[in-house]
């Protein structure tokens, strides 16, 4: 009789020490060249100052929890990327790394605006998901390592994606002039024309979002969003690249021909990323009423249902009016009833990893032995 040999434990310190020990390593890079690899946009948004002292956080952290890892016998491989990240970090020049100023490129890579958004949605929704999830699931679950990949390719790319839809949408929307629409809607306060695109970018948004349920060949896209088996607030990266394109083209172009101000659909941008997040993330909170006014967890999650009854419904990601007008709004009549599980409906036609599941929108319906499930 041979006895089962359990598995060890991963340590959360040797992990968090190897995401922090590499996102200094990206940081101190970003210092080297930041022409390069910085954003124009999001260096608007944060001082100098500010990464240098994030920076010198995460050198800290990585150290002492690699340290702390490794003396408990715990990952100590995985340690070591940290504690080597951080390492290297600090050769490289650490947070005494100077730079002249920053000149126009017309072309560069997201990597600070990657860095400091995974850091901060892992302080935030880590703890939260420990204390308040609905399931009791790892951070490092099951295809958390394609999602990363996910958020590292949408965030890095963020110029090239804007310089797509805007290519997309720019033509066509100088085309549809409605010089007194556009008056009348400008002559609006800008909270006011904030919830007016609210409604409007979701209602296309969500007219997209079925028709790439109900037509095959966009399905195929969409496919990848849905193949996540565990809802966190990591699973809402898993985008296919096309799909990151057409959606936002398709949001982003009435809100131009319509002539919203830049402050509000600034401000739209923002809660998209916040509602993002927060629609797929693993929180097991009761909101009561507002989950008929807002697009909260459980209402996203069931969109994610693995249960026929649940394939076509539920496509607004900000405002349930939105799927009560188009008729695809359901919930549960119980108010704690939450799916029992996550994913397309066939496993076997979505692969693993994020370079085969961008490939296989174009392969047609084959199906892979190394599926999602």
């Amino acid at each position: 009789m041979t006895s089962a040999v359990a598995r060890p434990r991963r340590s959360f310190f040797a992990y968090a020490s190897a995401l922090l020990g590499l996102l200094s390593l990206f940081a101190v890079l970003c210092f080297h060249y930041p022409e390069l690899l910085t954003s124009k946009e999001f260096r608007a948004v944060y001082t100098e100052d500010f990464a240098r002292h994030l920076l010198l956080v995460g050198l800290v952290a990585a150290f002492a929890l690699g340290t702390l890892a490794i003396l408990r016998d715990r990952n100590k491989r995985i340690a070591l990327i940290g504690v080597g990240g951080a390492t290297l970090a600090v050769l490289l020049g650490g947070t005494n790394v100077q730079f002249d100023a920053i000149g126009h490129t017309p072309y560069s890579l997201g990597l600070d605006w990657f860095v400091i958004s995974l850091f901060f949605s892992a302080l935030v929704f880590v703890p939260l998901e420990h204390y308040l999830g609905k399931r009791r699931i790892s951070p490092l679950r099951p295809g958390w390592r394609t999602d990363v990949a996910y958020f590292f390719m949408s965030h890095v790319l963020v110029q090239f994606i804007l310089i797509l839809v805007t290519a997309s949408t720019s033509t066509i929307a100088g085309l549809a002039a409605f010089p007194g629409l556009k008056a009348a809607i400008q002559s609006l306060p800008v909270w006011a024309q904030f919830l007016i695109a609210v409604f409007i970018a979701d209602l296309a948004q969500a007219l997209l979002h079925r028709a790439y349920h109900n037509i095959p060949w966009l399905w195929r896209f969409h496919a990848v969003h849905h193949s996540s088996r565990e809802m966190d607030w990591l699973a809402g990266s898993r985008i296919h690249f096309v799909e990151i394109v057409l959606t936002r083209s398709a949001v982003l172009l009435p809100l131009l021909i319509l002539g919203f101000s830049t402050p509000a659909v600034n401000a739209y941008v923002i809660l998209v990323g916040l509602q993002a997040v927060l629609a797929h993330a693993n929180l097991g909170i009761r909101f009561g009423w507002l989950e008929y006014l807002l697009v909260l967890p459980r209402y996203h999650h069931w969109h994610h249902a693995r249960q026929y009854e649940y394939i076509d419904v539920n496509y607004a990601i900000h405002l349930p009016l939105v799927d009560m007008l188009m008729g695809t709004f359901k919930l549960p009549r119980e108010r704690d009833a939450w799916p029992q599980e996550y994913g397309v409906m066939k496993l076997e036609t979505v692969p693993r990893g994020i370079v085969e599941q961008h490939l296989m929108p174009f392969r047609g319906g084959k199906t892979y032995d190394d599926h999602v499930a």
